[in-house]
């Protein structure tokens, strides 16, 4: 058994990775919106925050009624509770990766998870 799983991903809409690499501890979704498109409803978790990273293009995001912009490279944190909305801008579709993990969940990180092989 190998310890890792490869994926190439097309530009579709959105492509949920959870199944293609057998992911056990988040889920990461590749989200392409066209010009002047957004997510048709708002939206919260029960238990998971959500770190948007965007790619490519620009647009807006709303959480908890506050409207922000959005450009590449642009990192965002949602908790829980937020309740969330993204669009892509008139002129330009919007490319963005959306990881969803629960909150409180990290235990350790980079080298406090690392171990030495050599």
């Amino acid at each position: 058994m190998k310890n890792y799983e490869k994926v190439h991903v097309d530009k579709e809409p959105r492509t949920e990775l959870h199944d293609k690499l057998n992911l056990t501890g988040a889920e990461i979704s590749v989200n392409n919106l066209p010009a002047g498109a957004g997510i048709p409803f708002v939206h919260a978790h029960k238990n998971n925050e959500e770190i948007y990273i965007i790619l490519s293009g620009n647009g807006t995001m709303t959480v908890d009624e506050e409207t922000f912009d959005l450009s590449p490279l642009d990192f965002v944190r949602v908790s829980p509770a937020g309740k969330r909305q993204i669009k892509a801008s008139e002129n330009e579709p919007l490319e963005y990766i959306c990881i969803q993990t629960k909150e409180n969940s990290l235990g350790g990180y980079t080298q406090d998870d690392a171990i030495m092989i050599e």
